[in-house]
């Protein structure tokens, strides 16, 4: 038999582990700077701009601090016509959106809740970028169980 007959013309699951970004990071920490100094130079009485800084700064560090500190995500998209699965456990509803080289996921978890994930190109290689267009491409076309004869 030859060597072609004998490999499997099925494709492997796309498996992509997500964690947040650095750009990402850095971006949102370089608001907690210029967000007070901002409200400062703008043209707000004094007595309120003190206090919108010191809020501005309080909730942007939080908010940079809380994207940080997101878990790492693994992220397994069957080939065909199985259930997507994040941490090992069961979404519906996966969704992937392109603007560019950014790649933003949303599905449902187990629990109804929506959730989101965005792949910059430092988490996302273009390997990869690939390998999830592609694992996409064949879910979607998983999901249309039409035929020509129905």
């Amino acid at each position: 038999m030859s060597k072609s007959r004998r490999l499997s013309i099925t494709s492997a699951p796309c498996r992509i582990e997500w964690r947040p970004s650095r750009w990402v990071g850095v971006m949102a920490w370089s608001l907690v700077v210029l967000g007070p100094l901002s409200l400062l130079a703008s043209d707000i009485p004094r007595g309120w701009a003190w206090p919108l800084a010191v809020m501005a700064l309080a909730w942007a560090a939080v908010d940079a601090n809380r994207y940080c500190l997101r878990p790492r995500l693994a992220l397994l998209i069957p080939a065909g016509p199985g259930q997507a699965r994040c941490n090992g456990e069961g979404i519906d509803a996966l969704r992937v959106d392109w603007r560019g080289p950014l790649a933003f996921l949303s599905w449902r978890d187990s629990t109804g809740g929506v959730q989101h994930a965005s792949f910059w190109p430092d988490t996302l290689d273009s390997c990869q970028r690939r390998e999830l267009r592609l694992a996409v491409m064949r879910m979607d076309s998983a999901r249309d169980v039409a035929s020509m004869a129905g």
